[in-house]
């Protein structure tokens, strides 16, 4: 939209602003249009073994969850990673539902799409690819420290005491880590 040229006669000045301010009318009229698609946008995901349906709406708010009755043959931490994932999936597609409703109402303004889809895919990044579930039943697991038959052949197998300090290990004189005098002095 071009800027209403000024300086000529009455009239021509007249006419020019007449056809901005229907311009910038218009203008206005997509861009509320472009809010009211956007506020209606949801998008609906399934996970991949289809226990899990979550639909979230413009803001990424969860509107909708429905978990088949499948998923009580699912430990509950599996379960929860479920919904997040397929929440997150959801999420990520927020952004071209979005993309699309603002090229089509407002794409004449390239620098607005542009903000508003880059806020988007910040918010709502692609999330990490699905980590396929063990098929013979097993559990993946963590461990934190050694475990008994993680301990090398040479090395004994009993549990090591912990070390009680030695005096020298206080810098105060008496010895008492509390800082006091002993009770044993």
């Amino acid at each position: 939209m071009s800027q209403p040229s000024f300086g000529g006669d009455g009239f021509q000045t007249e006419q020019e602003l007449r056809r901005w301010q229907a311009g910038v009318e218009a203008k206005a009229q997509r861009y509320q249009a472009m809010q009211a698609e956007v506020a209606a946008v949801a998008v609906t995901e399934t996970s991949r073994d289809e226990v899990v349906r979550v639909t979230v709406d413009a803001t990424g708010a969860v509107t909708a969850l429905v978990i088949d009755d499948r998923h009580r043959d699912l430990p509950g931490t599996e379960l929860a990673g479920l919904v997040l994932t397929t929440m997150r999936l959801a999420q990520s597609r927020i952004t071209e539902k979005v993309a699309e409703v603002m090229e089509r109402t407002v794409g004449d303004d390239p620098q607005t799409v542009a903000a508003v889809v880059g806020s988007y895919r910040q918010r709502f990044p692609e999330p990490e690819p699905e980590q396929p579930r063990p098929s013979d039943g097993t559990v993946d697991e963590m461990r934190l420290g050694r475990m008994a038959d993680d301990t090398p052949a040479d090395e004994p197998t009993q549990p090591r005491q912990p070390r009680r300090p030695a005096r020298d290990d206080f810098p105060d004189d008496d010895g008492d880590p509390w800082g006091g005098p002993s009770i044993l002095s």
